[in-house]
């Protein structure tokens, strides 16, 4: 899949490993990690598919995002990045459509 990301900070913290370890820490494996499984996707419905990256449409305020678990309450949030997005004749995102994401955030929204 193609990504993007929200702003331009948050492209240089999760494209330069350096600024990655320094920004997240323990947790910049997984967060590297997560981000060579969405690249190496075709589409969303793939990523959707792997156990570890447990990736699920949110609700709420948050509806019309995305997240993949990073590890224990830290996901990766993003957006579908197509206009218009993508749907099945029931409403329904056409997930094998996407194949291209907006990275908002990494964050414990818990």
């Amino acid at each position: 899949m193609i990504i993007i990301y929200k702003d331009r900070k948050l492209e240089k913290n999760l494209t330069n490993p350096a600024k990655t370890v320094r920004q997240y820490g323990t947790r910049a494996k997984k967060v590297v990690q997560r981000l060579r499984e969405i690249e190496a996707s075709a589409n969303l419905s793939v990523l959707m598919t792997l156990p570890a990256a447990n990736c699920h449409q949110l609700k709420g305020g948050r509806a019309g995002e995305f997240a993949v678990d990073i590890s224990g309450n830290w996901r990766m949030i993003f957006e579908i990045n197509h206009e218009p997005i993508p749907e099945k004749e029931d409403g329904g995102i056409d997930t094998d459509s996407v194949t291209s994401i907006k990275i908002l955030e990494i964050t414990d929204y818990h």
